[in-house]
């Protein structure tokens, strides 16, 4: 039983580590972030932070693991449906990315400093990631679909470039949008929602054969 009750508190504290490095690193930057932030904020010390995670690159993976895996596996599944029209296919995957930037809205803003930061670093981190796999197995069925003609045949880096580009620029911009006149929350829910059919009939004429 004691056994249990300090796997649980272990388990317990290593979560509250990697929620909190997850909030510092997306608010400060992975540079910005210190393990002594880290720590400082759980409620423990350095070395006992240490005895979970030996260096901050170790944190790093696990927080951006945690994170594309709660999206990624979802969008893998959406893509298998490949009787569903692309334009739903499309819609439900910017549904799950808009429910991931709503709860972490300065995720997209993260992600873009760090590939000018340190890309290989980036990279790195989702190679050695779980989810590297699933990335793979992503590309297999967009490349599949456009070889059975299911899809136009399109430069994954246009594919790419399009949908992301659409996707995060609202909340890139949240601050100006607010400026220039989007007074609240549902206001700018009303955008993404506008927003959102935008991006659905943009991928379709890009991507109906």
């Amino acid at each position: 039983m004691a056994e249990a009750n300090a796997g649980k508190v272990n388990n317990d504290v290593e979560t509250k580590i990697i929620n909190v490095a997850k909030s510092l690193f997306i608010e400060k930057g992975f540079a910005e972030t210190h393990m002594s932030d880290i720590a400082e904020k759980v409620g423990i010390t350095r070395p006992a932070l240490h005895y979970y995670f030996r260096t901050k690159d170790k944190i790093f993976q696990v927080v951006f693991a945690t994170i594309i895996q709660s999206v990624i596996p979802k969008v893998k599944d959406i893509l298998s449906e490949q009787n569903m029209p692309i334009g739903k296919r499309v819609e439900a995957i910017v549904d799950t990315y808009y429910t991931l930037f709503k709860e972490n809205p300065y995720l997209p803003l993260f992600v873009v400093k760090e590939i000018h930061r340190d890309v290989d670093h980036l990279i790195y981190t989702i190679r050695t990631s779980p989810m590297k796999d699933t990335l793979i197995k992503i590309k297999e069925i967009l490349q599949k679909d456009m070889q059975e003609g299911r899809l136009k045949k399109i430069p994954f880096p246009v594919l790419f470039y399009t949908f992301y580009g659409m996707l995060i620029f609202p909340f890139l911009t949240k601050n100006l949008i607010i400026h220039f006149g989007i007074n609240n929350e549902v206001e700018f829910e009303n955008v993404l929602a506008r927003w959102k059919s935008h991006i659905i009939s943009q991928m379709e004429e890009l991507m109906t054969p």
